[in-house]
């Protein structure tokens, strides 16, 4: 598969992150040109130092949990977009979901939406539904209300949850909204193979730790030694 590195945003959200960690991912993202470098909040401001415009920025918001009220969601979406990120990733209330409170969740995404968009009219806004508690009819109808919101992509899991993004949950979205909204997997995906399954099964991004481990996989030992040489 040509240009895996496009379909990679490179994630570093460890609780014992530091400068120095986030500086290594914002070069990692420059050397390999994966889609965006995502950061905990706090760090934003300076991965945008660090990267230069030479790629996107992304966070997550009230992660890995989902269950922050309502207005500290907003606020916390507020001063992410102000910080400059360029996508935002926000896991929803399973509860809600569980509870099949399905207006409560559509107006919560839709604010959520307006907000950064007030903010950034360009930004990218996923939700994170954390499918490894979901029955296939709740992800499904989950991603149906996505649709309604405005949504630009369906996130299947934090990689903080009972289980990993699997290829099921892919074919579940599609076969429920079609082409309508994209897809981000993530959770557990670290080897060349895993992302290619992903991608043919419908998934247009992939979130991971060991986004350089994938690429380095696929490259040949010519396009290693160039990826080196770039250093």
């Amino acid at each position: 598969m040509k240009n895996i590195a496009n379909f990679l945003d490179f994630a570093n959200h460890h609780a014992n992150a530091t400068h120095k960690d986030i500086e290594k991912l914002c070069d990692a993202v420059k050397k390999y040109r994966f889609n965006a470098a995502f950061v905990n909040p706090c760090y934003i401001a300076y991965a945008k130092e660090q990267l230069q415009g030479k790629s996107k920025v992304g966070t997550v918001i009230s992660f890995p949990l989902g269950q922050e009220i309502f207005a500290i969601k907003i606020a916390s979406v507020k001063e992410a977009a102000n910080a400059g990120a360029d996508e935002i990733d926000v896991s929803l209330n399973v509860g809600s979901i569980k509870e099949a409170k399905w207006e409560e969740l559509l107006h919560t995404m839709t604010e959520i939406i307006t907000t950064a968009r007030t903010i950034n009219q360009n930004i990218i806004i996923k939700f994170i539904p954390e499918t490894g508690y979901l029955t296939d009819r709740e992800i499904q109808k989950t991603a149906e209300i996505m649709v309604a919101s405005g949504a630009d992509f369906f996130k299947t899991c934090s990689g903080m949850g009972p289980r990993n993004a699997i290829v099921e949950d892919v074919k579940l979205v599609r076969a429920a909204v079609g082409s309508s909204i994209k897809i981000k997997v993530a959770g557990g995906i670290s080897t060349y193979q895993q992302a290619c399954a992903f991608i043919e099964s419908g998934a247009d991004r992939i979130g991971t730790s060991h986004a350089p481990e994938i690429v380095e996989e696929k490259e040949t030992p010519a396009q290693k030694e160039s990826f080196s040489k770039s250093e």
